[in-house]
């Protein structure tokens, strides 16, 4: 059976974990030093490591964990990771060596260029492109290669579990209470997740059904969402690409 684990890192970072049968690997691994303690805890041996894109704070441990444990490394073909052995990109296929478990690839660019995805299992590992109840900034890519990356993961099943990269989750929800101040899933989602943050549980995974019923950035076509990017811009906003663009230029100024 897999199981998958939260390890924290730095202030809000998670390091995901996947265990099964005496193996981990660990994905968007920012610092070996807690997934080290993690697998002396679980006395695990560690068989891959996963990048979702190029941010040290995603794959500062990457080569560390990789020396050690002699293990390979998989991540995205369209940036510059040091120390990856194999490169994907959409369409890619894995099979996670240790855990056995397939893992398909998207190519999900608008934090960053080159940014990935790996669905499987029933989960999907998105780094910080859909946050819970958020997005990632535009560092690198445009608002509608980043439309089109949230629309590639909002289509996926609604029980798909969200893994993401960060402990944002109660700060994204006052965002979008402000954004889409109607939304009654939005408002119960709210209590739900700062009761867990009270009982220092994670907010994460998440699920897309969760996350097209309650975040702003999958939900460009709602009515109340277009009628309040409008209010922000002081203006008609002509299509989900526009409100998109504005949402995001608001919650990086909330």
């Amino acid at each position: 059976m897999l199981a998958i684990h939260a390890v924290p890192a730095f202030k809000d970072n998670y390091i995901w974990m996947l265990e099964a049968g005496g193996r981990a690997v660990a994905v968007d691994p920012g610092d070996a030093a807690p997934v080290e303690r993690f697998l002396e805890e679980r006395a695990l041996k560690l068989s891959a490591v996963l990048a979702t894109h190029h941010h040290q704070d995603h794959v500062g441990g990457l080569r560390a964990l990789a020396r050690h444990w002699k293990c390979p490394t998989f991540g995205p073909a369209r940036e510059e990771v040091a120390g990856l052995d194999h490169r994907l990109a959409e369409g890619d296929r894995i099979r996670v060596p240790g855990i056995e478990v397939d893992l398909d690839t998207f190519d999900i660019p608008g934090h960053t260029a080159g940014h990935i995805a790996l669905f499987g299992a029933g989960s999907v590992f998105c780094g910080d492109t859909l946050f819970a109840c958020g997005c990632g900034r535009l560092f690198e890519g445009t608002p509608a290669q980043m439309v089109d990356s949230l629309g590639k993961l909002a289509r996926l099943p609604d029980a798909t579990r969200v893994y993401c990269g960060h402990e944002y989750t109660l700060a994204n929800i006052r965002f979008a209470e402000a954004v889409e101040p109607g939304n009654r899933e939005l408002a119960a989602r709210g209590v739900r997740e700062a009761a867990k943050r009270e009982r220092a549980e994670p907010t994460l995974p998440s699920t897309v059904g969760d996350e097209r019923a309650t975040n702003p950035f999958l939900r460009c076509d709602e009515p109340e969402i277009i009628a309040s990017a409008e209010r922000r811009a002081g203006r008609r906003l002509a299509g989900a690409v526009e409100v998109f663009a504005t949402l995001r230029d608001w919650k990086n100024n909330f």
